[in-house]
């Protein structure tokens, strides 16, 4: 498909165009958004919001074959109070591109969605609308099944009976009205807002599976270290002892050298105190067999 003939369609249909929240202090709310994809290529998206702490997307990317169709759920963690006219905000931007044929989640990148990669980037904006719950009647426990007050029942008829015509409840929120429609000033703050990657949601189930995995890493790790800890422990001994028994060879060695130094000093100063003694007797022995020889001769 081209990418002009791309352009004059939309890729990826969106319902609904806002995301509306059952809004109630200290406990969460969620909805669901329907991506569909139009084209004959597949079509990968990335869900984006102007306050990532405060909202979970699951799943934030993906990929969508050719007529096919993906859901992804975001959920709005608890908040302490509400705001201020039940006026909300926070907005989304639905990023959606053309991507090669079979391509799948690990094939998606940040650059992908980059608006100076050259590729043809369509970008949805929805808003948060918020809703309080509807009012449920007074339930009283009768033989076992919950059922109306009947004060309460009763008061209805009375109002039904007095005005001619059934009461209905007022609507929580008009919304109608301005559905579809963005003014001037709305456009504006849609383009000064900066959208942030949102982060995917985990169930209180998961993020209890993957404590206790953390736990059992950590303390599988930390019968590792000791383990490992007490065998340094045990190596550096041995390598103690191995220092003193080497030490105290070394000490033994030194005073055997000592002794052997002393006892060839000891010989030395022996030798030459015989050679000394022994010099002048075979001294006085030759002179005495010259003067022998001498004196023979002479009587001759």
């Amino acid at each position: 498909m081209s990418t002009s003939k791309v352009m004059s369609t939309e890729i990826l249909e969106i319902q609904p165009q806002e995301l509306k929240f059952t809004f109630e202090v200290k406990k969460q709310s969620s909805c669901s958004i329907r991506l569909g994809n139009n084209s004959d290529q597949y079509v990968a998206f990335k869900v984006k919001t102007t306050s990532p702490k405060k909202y979970c997307v699951r799943p934030n990317i993906g990929i969508i074959k050719p007529k096919m169709t993906c859901d992804f759920t975001v959920t709005m963690q608890a908040q302490r109070a509400a705001p201020p006219d039940m006026q909300c905000k926070d907005k989304f931007l639905i990023q959606s591109t053309v991507v090669p044929f079979g391509s799948t989640e690990e094939d998606i990148t940040s650059d992908m969605f980059a608006k100076d990669s050259g590729k043809y980037i369509v970008e949805k904006k929805l808003r948060v609308i918020l809703t309080v719950p509807p009012p449920s009647p007074i339930l009283l426990p009768i033989n076992g099944v919950l059922k109306q007050d009947p004060s309460c029942e009763a008061s209805m008829q009375k109002d039904i009976v007095r005005s001619g015509v059934e009461n209905i409840p007022p609507p929580q929120r008009v919304d109608e009205d301005v559905k579809g429609i963005e003014t001037a000033e709305e456009m504006d703050e849609l383009r000064a807002v900066d959208f942030v990657d949102s982060r995917p949601v985990y169930n209180v189930e998961e993020l209890k599976v993957v404590k206790n995995d953390v736990e059992l890493n950590l303390a599988k790790d930390f019968e590792d270290l000791k383990l490992k800890l007490n065998l340094t422990d045990s190596t550096l001994r041995e390598a103690e002892f191995t220092i003193m028994k080497l030490t105290e060879e070394r000490r033994k060695t030194n005073l055997e050298k000592d002794r052997l130094k002393h006892e060839l000093e000891m010989l030395r100063k022996n030798s030459m105190k015989r050679a000394q003694v022994g010099f002048p007797l075979l001294y006085v022995c030759m002179v005495a067999l010259v003067s022998v020889a001498l004196g023979y001769l002479m009587h001759l």
